[in-house]
């Protein structure tokens, strides 16, 4: 998702994703929700391992689903992993858990 894909109205943040792949976001976006899971999880134990991995999981997948943003997410999920900070793993998980509940995609 780049600035010009992304555009708030209200709650929602749009993003717009080539239809060829429409079949494949609602796993997508449920396997990030998932993660989003297991990174709280991880974050409770400690376990920055984890945590950098999964990281590193979101930064490789998410532009090529065109979702610019979980990539950028990813990235500095694993880059505060490495340096086990804490709150910026925790402010990181806030802004995926927000972008998750309030995506909205669009088509075309």
């Amino acid at each position: 998702m780049t600035k010009e894909d992304e555009a708030r109205h209200g709650e929602k943040i749009i993003v717009h994703v080539d239809e060829e792949i429409e079949d494949l976001i609602p796993g997508f976006l449920k396997n990030r929700r998932k993660d989003l899971i297991a990174l709280k999880e991880a974050l409770a134990k400690g376990d920055h391992e984890s945590i950098s991995r999964l990281g590193h999981k979101m930064k490789g997948t998410g532009g090529g689903y065109g979702f610019d943003l979980i990539t950028d997410l990813g990235q500095s999920i694993e880059e505060a992993a490495k340096e086990k900070n804490n709150d910026e793993i925790q402010k990181r998980i806030h802004e995926l858990f927000h972008f998750l509940e309030n995506v909205e995609v669009i088509y075309g």
